[in-house]
């Protein structure tokens, strides 16, 4: 019988007072019984609306419907066919935005909850899992891909079931990009990400950290001294911004890149960490987005009284919904229409070189209004005169986005960009030289994890036709 409840089975999380003490995982996954339940709520629409909503087009009516049957390793094998990292996307992915936006049962309740069944589905598959898929046959072509993150991996995936050889070059000496040093392990643990990635060395890929492309070598060495065919360039955006205000060089200014690197990477919230970060009482994490949430709710459990700052709204926040809603529960403040002009420092005067000079004793702040809408489609903030006010704070975290390193245009001769650092690339992710490729973050700055994982299977495409084409022309 179908659930025509109007109601997704909620998902179990952790209590929020136990979870600000811990960095375990908040969600903690359908149960079988859950799982079954929700997917019986799948209508399995004739048009299947949720699919045009994936960016990498994973067959979700037909995957739910071996949920609803008890057939998850069937329901696995179908979504593996799509996406190579199913237990990252069913937790990172913005769902409400995608395939679960475009679902009909959201038009009278809420959509099927494909997430939560994608997760399930993938992690019951690594509990349960024997071995691991055989390897495919190699075809002879060897194939570099620059950045382990989720296009680097989708793209290598991709390739590599094809037969190709991937060797794939982190600049990090730990694979995965920004989902082992930009996701909170309370989000996605770093587990599951090393499952994930072991499934693709599985399949033959070979990966080398430590390796800084543009500086260690450079693409062109790629093709032309190590004789690779083409290369995927998936380096992601992690050059951050700033506001460029007054005290961003002052003791306890942070980067969220930096913060959540240290947090995440270099597990500065263990007391054994080498990387700690300084105990902070009050911290200001500037920005509304998805990163801005994590960095604040890290924050929150290092022990501190945190206040997202955001010149627009609650409703203009940028932020998944989920990630909002877990933040107020854990105590978060957020301070909307509210904008950072100065950051001020502490001096002791009597004390020249005491360590705590220059260090972080402020935050000046004006309130902000709203506006006609801007080129966005939302409403411009717009300054309230006479509204200065000094935010209490000890160390501020400015998450203001990021954007490609300029260091592989740098080294890579008539690689085209944009103005802003984004590689510019054709639809197939082909950039202005021949035999190099491109996608992700570093072509678009940064974006979701799933836009990431479609982009590397699009240019995993389009480099299969070129190294086939030239394969053709030369028999």
């Amino acid at each position: 019988m179908p659930n025509m409840s109007l109601i997704k089975n909620p998902m179990p999380t952790q209590d929020p007072n136990e979870r600000i003490k811990n960095f375990n995982e908040v969600a903690l996954g359908y149960t079988e019984e859950q799982a079954i339940d929700e997917a019986k709520r799948c209508l399995n629409c004739k048009n299947k609306m949720c699919m045009q909503g994936c960016p990498v087009k994973i067959a979700i009516p037909d995957f739910i419907a071996k949920v609803a049957e008890g057939r998850f390793e069937e329901a696995y094998e179908i979504i593996l066919k799509s996406s190579s990292l199913p237990a990252v996307c069913g937790r990172v992915c913005p769902q409400e935005n995608q395939c679960e936006g475009r679902c009909v049962r959201g038009i009278k309740g809420e959509p099927v909850a494909i997430g939560r069944l994608e997760r399930f589905v993938a992690d019951y598959h690594n509990k349960n899992a024997k071995q691991d898929a055989p390897k495919p046959s190699k075809n002879g072509h060897r194939v570099a891909v620059v950045g382990s993150g989720p296009a680097g991996l989708s793209c290598a995936s991709d390739l590599a079931k094809r037969g190709y050889n991937v060797t794939i070059f982190e600049a990090l000496h730990t694979a995965g990009g920004v989902l082992v040093y930009g996701i909170p392990e309370f989000r996605l643990p770093k587990d599951v990400v090393k499952k994930e990635i072991e499934g693709l060395k599985a399949l033959g890929v070979e990966i080398k950290t430590n390796i800084v492309v543009g500086k260690t070598l450079s693409v062109e060495e790629l093709l032309h001294e190590y004789h690779y065919e083409a290369v995927f360039i998936g380096s992601g955006a992690g050059l951050p911004k700033f506001m460029g205000i007054k005290g961003e060089n002052l003791k306890g200014v942070y980067s969220a890149n930096e913060y959540l690197t240290r947090i995440n990477l270099m597990k500065a919230y263990k007391d054994e960490s080498d990387t700690p970060i300084m105990s902070y009482k009050r911290v200001a994490v500037v920005g509304g987005g998805n990163v801005a949430m994590d960095a604040a709710r890290c924050a929150r459990r290092m022990g501190a009284e945190v206040y997202v700052v955001y010149r627009r709204g609650m409703e203009e926040l940028p932020a998944r919904k989920e990630e909002v809603e877990h933040a107020v529960e854990e105590g978060i403040i957020f301070k909307t229409l509210t904008n950072p002009v100065e950051i001020l420092p502490f001096i002791d005067k009597e004390n020249p070189r005491s360590p705590g000079n220059m260090s972080v004793a402020g935050m000046k702040c004006v309130k902000m209004g709203l506006g006609e809408p801007d080129d966005s489609g939302r409403r411009r903030p717009i300054v309230v005169e006479g509204s200065e006010h000094i935010l209490d704070v000890d160390c501020v975290i400015m998450s203001l986005g990021t954007s490609p390193n300029p260091l592989i245009k740098s080294t890579t001769e008539g690689l085209e960009t944009e103005y802003w650092g984004g590689i510019i690339v054709d639809e197939n992710g082909l950039t202005s030289k021949e035999a190099i490729y491109a996608g992700g973050d570093a072509v678009t700055g940064s974006a979701t994890v799933i836009l990431a994982m479609g982009a590397g299977k699009t240019a995993a495409n389009a480099i299969d036709d070129y190294i086939q084409s030239k394969k053709r022309a030369f028999d």
